[in-house]
Formats: structure tokens, C-alpha cells, sequence
């Protein structure tokens, strides 16, 4: 489905990503772990065509994205979720959801569409006509992801989906993660929950200042004492 192949990204002249390469299959959960600043959020920018690789190609069932611009990415089946929410915070719930569905396929199930999102949290349906901003931390991250949700995606890219949330939340969001997946959308995630996000992960990479240093099966890298001594303590 996804097919990143040896790119290199900069900011400027600094640059950020180096001969990276990822794929993500059809009905994958696929998670890219590493530290703050390792390039994890750089990757998936690159992606939906918000910065350009340098060097390198990315595509998308057989087709070059490398230098789509972000809407054509959007409409071809690829949604980002971004690390700090990133929702309209003085426009409703429903308004937000709504934002989701800008394109002619997706406005023609916008209905049922919102009907799924509302099966995966319930709590947006209560709180349709709530200004996004007035939500609590939890409840935004649900509403960014029911709005990734909206646009109907084959992919689906979460940035650091469990950032500030209480524990008990962080669970509930890799449940329904899990759940997204098994009703047949692909996922690529990162994630600094190192044990949850490999954890329902069939693939995972490392990614570690600007360059894939490890990858395999999810539950394999759990095992890896490398992983296990930097990003577990153990």
C-alpha cells in the first residue's frame, strides 16, 4: 500500500531524515518508535506532502505521491492525525468532524461516515454542539481522530495519538486503534508508548536520529534487548 524508499528530508540545510524507508501493507499495523527528535513526526509530514524528500520516492498503491500536494494525498486515501491534536478549537464538534469530508466521495457518506466515528466515541455524539476548545484533552484527541476518520482513509497516520493523556484513556485509544485496523484500515503509528503501540503492531521500525536502525515483527521487537534496555528500562 505504502511504499517509502530511501529518502532524505532537511529543514533548510539541517537535515532530518536519512535513507529512510518504510512500507506498510494492506491491513497492517505498522509503528516507527525512537526518541524526541529522532525524525518520527518529519517522516509522516513527509508523507501527506507537508515537506518534500530531497532524495528518495514515496508511493502509494503503485502511484508517486513524492511531490503531490497534501489534498491529492488526502483524496487518495491517506489521513494524518497530528501530534498536539491540531483541532479547530472555536468551532463545534460537529464542525470539526464535518471539516473531515471536504471532498465529493466523502460528502456523499458523510451521514454513515459520522455514524462509524460516533460508534468508535460515543462521547462526540453528546457533545455535538460544544466548542472543540472547551473539550477535555481526551475528548480532543478523540475528535482528531474522528476527523481523520471522516475522510474515509485506506491509512491512516497517527502521531503520537497517547501524548498527555491519564492512563486510563491511553488505553481506551489503543483499543479503539485496534479496532480501527480490524474493521480494515490500515495504520501507521507513532508512538512513544513503546510497549502498547508494538503491542498491536504486526511490523515496527526504529527510527533513531534521522535513520531506521531496526525493524521487524511487532512482538519480536519487544523481545529486542536493545529496545528493551533504551525504550522500556528493562
Amino acid at each position: 500500500m505504502l511504499k517509502v524508499n530511501e529518502i532524505d528530508v532537511y529543514y533548510g540545510d539541517l537535515q532530518a531524515l536519512r535513507d529512510v524507508s518504510v512500507e506498510v501493507k494492506p491491513g497492517e499495523v505498522v509503528s516507527v518508535i525512537g526518541s524526541n527528535g529522532a525524525g518520527k513526526s518529519t517522516l509522516l509530514k513527509t508523507i501527506s506532502g507537508m515537506l518534500r524528500p530531497r532524495k528518495g520516492a514515496i508511493s502509494l498503491n503503485g502511484n508517486d505521491i513524492s511531490h503531490a500536494p497534501s489534498f491529492r494525498i488526502v483524496e487518495q486515501g491517506i489521513s494524518h492525525v497530528p501530534e498536539g491534536r491540531q483541532i479547530f478549537p472555536t468551532m463545534t464538534v460537529l464542525e470539526n468532524l464535518e471539516m473531515g469530508a471536504q471532498f465529493p466521495r466523502t460528502k456523499q457518506v458523510r451521514h454513515e461516515t459520522m455514524e462509524q466515528v460516533f460508534g468508535y466515541f460515543p462521547r462526540l455524539k453528546e457533545r455535538l454542539d460544544q466548542k472543540a476548545g472547551t473539550l477535555s484533552g481526551g475528548e480532543q484527541q478523540m475528535l482528531a481522530m474522528g476527523r481523520g476518520l471522516m475522510s474515509v482513509p485506506n491509512l491512516m497516520m497517527l502521531d503520537e495519538p497517547s501524548l498527555g493523556l491519564a492512563p486510563v484513556l491511553v488505553s481506551t485509544i489503543f483499543e479503539i486503534i485496534a479496532k480501527i485496523n480490524r474493521r480494515g484500515t490500515s495504520i501507521l503509528l507513532i508512538e512513544q508508548n513503546v510497549f502498547n503501540s508494538l503491542k498491536i503492531s504486526d511490523r515496527g521500525y526504529v527510527l533513531e536520529n534521522g535513520r531506521i536502525t531496526l525493524g521487524g515483527a511487532g512482538r519480536e521487537l519487544l523481545k529486542n534487548p536493545h529496545i528493551r534496555k533504551t525504550y522500556l528500562g528493562l
